[in-house]
């Protein structure tokens, strides 16, 4: 495989970050995991974040493979979390999507490498995260990169794990 670039989204990119997550969400519908929907994440929020300055796009010969964000923004649910690392400098991923033509490639893996080795080297301390818990293939990618359960909060969509891994 190629290497995948990664780099901070442009105003030009909305409109393909926006057919990526809304394949995404067709192709989740498929395995029925009703995680995403056209309220979340709308073409608003996603908008927003590449105004913010937060939203990345991982290509491979100009082509989108992988759309996240990161911040240290948490949802005021993440206090349901028993952080093992409580007093840790930490960043979020939010919004953590591998285009559906590149699924099961390990572009999610590689991505989570890629962001993992930014923050260590910027001094994050760890990263946390939330998770569908009925997104087997999340869960599961996010468990074998050493990522621990450390709580669960309910949103509009049902359960999600709060999720913690030290860098």
């Amino acid at each position: 495989m190629k290497r995948i670039e990664f780099n901070i989204a442009e105003e030009k990119n909305l409109q393909e970050i926006f057919s990526i997550f809304s394949a995404a969400i067709e192709e989740m519908n498929k395995h029925n995991i009703q995680q995403w929907d056209e309220l979340y994440p709308d073409k608003y929020i996603l908008e927003n974040d590449i105004k913010e300055k937060q939203l990345y796009i991982g290509t491979i010969d100009s082509e989108i493979v992988c759309v996240y964000v990161i911040n240290s923004h948490c949802d005021e649910q993440y206090i349901n979390g028993n952080w093992k690392y409580p007093n840790a400098t930490y960043n979020v991923i939010h919004r953590m999507c591998v285009n559906p033509k590149f699924q099961n490639q390990g572009i999610g893996a590689l991505t989570l490498n890629h962001i993992e080795r930014s923050l260590k080297s910027a001094g994050v301390e760890t990263i946390r995260l939330d998770a569908f818990s009925l997104n087997p293939f999340a869960l599961k990618m996010y468990y074998k990169q050493g990522y621990i359960k450390v709580g669960e909060t309910n949103w509009r969509k049902g359960k999600f794990y709060l999720m913690e891994k030290k860098l």
